[in-house]
């Protein structure tokens, strides 16, 4: 019978294993055999056994991102795409060149732009001397503001009289007029007014992503926000139908938008399994509670911000905005925990992180201990209180590692906080020396590469991949080891899955991957250069560097 033999052997390089390093591994049925020397794995070899030669790589566990929107990143690289730290006059080059290639009066959607880059508050002015007659939206990096001009501002019908909505605000000049900035909710109900994306596009984009995610060797994924891009149920759809023909290769876990203001939202939660399969968990519900730590002030602070913006001396303008009011949450988070659904919080600032902690401990004193790790996104401040409290009551960091080296959002942040604040902004250190899990997730395509090596190595240096003179947050660096760890078997752990990947060792899937140098043996500023030469799933070849992706 052959079933005794392995289907694929991996041999003649360096497997990282818990307890060490082996020579090669053996695969039978998309499970890890054989971990060992080379003469011990080639023993399972038979008469239809592929035979791999490392040729000296390395072979790793498959890598992890819990915190990404790959319908977003795939639909923006076709949209006008302005490189984050662009000057204003780049920027307007480019969206001039945009607009003198659509139809007239089409729509021109694009980003990214960042004000202490720009150099100047902008405002809708600046874009109608350029697009008179289109309208143009462009949204920030961090995508929680949007710069439009004035056709945007008539086309979604909004003006002097329009309220801001709850949740957001319409920046306006001295006569009260709209500015053509909006922040969060504000800019979500300009941006209902452009056309979304056809279905076909939104598959296109994910498939994009999803293969430009198992280039850098990404087998397991969290969406983080269904519906971010095309909303929820062509973006549900679209991964529906990806995983139908066989096209969805990593397993993906999937956050459905929770909010308030939304009673429709509700409903596709109940719904939500229609849309599982084999590798698709939509067993995560998202929650905004707040902003972002930047020039627009909505992250919820506890502390004043130690800059100002025009026009806005108001207790937002202040301290942020908390978007769920407490005790709507913590009865959210309750009713969320006793369905048995895993909540993730947005949550930049340290009121915003403290109030999902709250609500996790409501939870807690009203359901008792149970299986959901609710995971407290992002992070960028917490107060050291806070920290300790994590691991009492299960609760999960994740941190944006590819946000903090020196970049013009970082720029924005450390303007509005102050350098007292970012001494400690993203403190995993701390996180991991409270007790508590601490996982990663990129926020792909508010950063411009999915890339997760940038970010190991950025963990252990606070610095530019490839090293440099300035730093963002420094004492709060980790070991190499631990750094690895957030993308493995820490976020294995936090997926509900640590009994079956996140590391290597007989009896697990064989979700690993293949990669040119072993980041443990190169200097830790050459860690972001390392190439995946395979990535397999469940012992399936689904990636190859020469030979692109491999066969269904």
């Amino acid at each position: 019978m052959t079933d005794r033999y392995a289907d694929t052997i991996l041999v003649g390089g360096h497997v990282r294993t818990v307890s060490g390093r082996a020579e090669g591994l053996a695969v039978r049925a998309g499970v890890i055999e054989t971990v060992g020397g080379g003469a011990e794995v080639l023993e399972r070899r038979g008469p239809d056994t592929r035979v791999i030669d490392l040729a000296g790589d390395t072979v790793l566990p498959g890598l992890h991102d819990l915190h990404v929107h790959p319908i977003y990143a795939g639909v923006r690289e076709r949209r006008c795409k302005v490189p984050q730290g662009s000057s204003l006059d780049r920027t307007l080059s480019i969206v001039a060149e945009h607009v003198a290639r659509a139809a007239p009066g089409a729509w021109v959607l694009g980003g990214q732009w960042d004000a202490s880059a720009l150099g100047i508050s902008p405002d809708r002015s600046m874009l109608d001397v350029i697009a008179p007659d289109h309208p143009v939206v462009l949204e920030d990096t961090s995508g929680h503001s949007s710069w439009v001009n004035s056709a945007a501002l008539r086309a979604a019908g909004i003006g002097p009289g329009t309220p801001d909505p709850p949740g957001g605000i319409f920046e306006r000049d001295v006569a009260g007029c709209p500015s053509g900035i909006q922040r969060e909710t504000a800019a979500e109900l300009l941006a209902a007014s452009a056309p979304k994306p056809a279905d076909e596009e939104v598959e296109a984009a994910l498939e994009w992503a999803l293969g430009e995610m198992l280039s850098y060797g990404i087998t397991s994924f969290t969406e983080a926000a269904v519906g971010f891009t095309a909303g929820p149920h062509s973006e549900l759809r679209a991964y529906t139908r990806l995983a139908a023909r066989g096209a969805v290769r990593q397993r993906v876990r999937l956050s459905l938008v929770w909010s308030p203001y939304d009673p429709g939202c509700d409903d596709l939660i109940a719904m939500r399994n229609l849309y599982a399969s084999a590798r698709i968990a939509p067993d995560c519900v998202k929650i905004f509670l707040d902003g972002v730590p930047t020039d627009n002030h909505t992250a919820a602070m506890i502390e004043p911000y130690a800059d100002t913006v025009e026009g806005r001396d108001d207790e937002v303008g202040r301290h942020g905005m908390l978007a769920v009011a407490r005790a709507v949450l913590n009865q959210a988070v309750t009713r969320f925990d006793r369905m048995g659904i895993t909540v993730k919080f947005h949550a930049a600032g340290d009121a915003a992180v403290r109030a999902a902690l709250d609500a996790i401990e409501a939870a807690r004193a009203a359901n008792g201990p149970g299986p959901c790790m609710h995971n407290v996104g992002h992070c960028t401040f917490v107060t050291q209180s806070d920290i300790g409290r994590a691991a009492r009551i299960g609760a999960t960091f994740e941190v944006s590692p590819y946000l903090w080296r020196p970049s013009p959002i970082c720029a924005d942040i450390a303007a509005a906080v102050g350098p007292a604040a970012i001494r400690r902004v993203w403190p995993v250190r701390e996180m991991l020396q409270g007790g508590a899990l601490v996982v990663a997730g990129s926020d792909w395509c508010v950063v411009p590469s999915v890339n997760p090596w940038a970010a190991i190595e950025t963990l252990v240096t606070r610095r530019e991949p490839g090293g440099g003179p300035d730093s963002f947050g420094p004492d709060q660096a980790i070991p190499l080891e631990h750094a690895f760890d957030l993308f493995t078997v820490n976020s294995a752990r936090q997926e509900g899955m640590a009994h079956r990947v996140g590391r290597i060792e007989p009896g697990m899937l064989a979700d690993v991957i293949v990669v040119d140098q072993n980041p443990f043996d190169v200097p830790i500023t050459q860690v972001h250069a390392t190439q995946v030469r395979m990535t397999f799933v469940e012992g399936e070849m689904v990636f190859h560097s020469e030979g692109q992706r491999g066969p269904k």
